[in-house]
């Protein structure tokens, strides 16, 4: 039996994921978390195979607590489960101590396939993510502008060119406005850009919304 555990702060969507994992019958959920300290607790009380992570939580950087898992639990296997765009995170996940990458908007039995690959100590790559990887091997090529920003950086990009307001992203994020700011003033300065028009415009343009 696929011991998984699921941490993701919409409970709505933990309970969805638990729905379409307990219909295979080699999957068990065995604890959920709704954030990175409930998290800690649940690694501490309960056994997993499997952990299936939200990238974009509240707190402590989704990328970061990848890097901390690789260091305290590495028996254990991470799918990140994310409604980013696989082109401008799937990649910057696997180098982190990601095992798969899977987008929200894709099909549930995607889900049981990656978790399924995982448990037998493989990676899970869709085609898409496999293709970047092998034409990066294949050919160097100059990385776009974004491709040098953080991960809050990237966030907050990609929230501003949403539509959203940076006391909005602020609250989301769980930082300050004024550290919102600094991120959309460093992301402005590294683009090369003057206004949030320009963010928007710029993230169209690259597919990034």
């Amino acid at each position: 039996m696929i011991r998984v555990m699921l941490c993701d702060d919409h409970a709505v969507v933990r309970r969805g994921v638990r729905d379409t994992l307990c219909e295979a019958v080699d999957i068990t959920v065995t604890a959920e978390a709704g954030g990175y300290s409930e998290l800690r607790e649940a690694l501490r009380s309960a056994e997993c195979d499997v952990l299936l992570l939200d990238l974009n939580m509240p707190g402590r950087s989704g990328l970061e607590v990848l890097a901390s898992l690789r260091e305290t639990h590495p028996e254990i296997r991470v799918l990140v489960v994310s409604m980013y765009p696989e082109d401008q995170y799937a990649i910057r996940c696997l180098r982190a101590g990601a095992q798969g990458y899977v987008n929200k908007a894709g099909e549930p039995e995607e889900l049981v396939t990656a978790v399924r690959t995982l448990a037998q100590g493989r990676k899970y790559l869709t085609a898409e993510v496999a293709q970047m990887l092998a034409d990066s091997v294949a050919r160097p090529v100059a990385e776009s502008p974004h491709a040098a920003l953080s991960e809050r950086e990237l966030q907050t990009l990609l929230k501003i060119a949403s539509g959203r307001r940076l006391s909005d992203i602020a609250e989301e994020l769980t930082l300050s406005p004024k550290t919102v700011s600094v991120y959309r003033t460093r992301v402005l300065e590294k683009l090369g850009l003057s206004n949030n028009a320009e963010l928007t415009v710029y993230a169209i343009r690259n597919g990034l919304v």
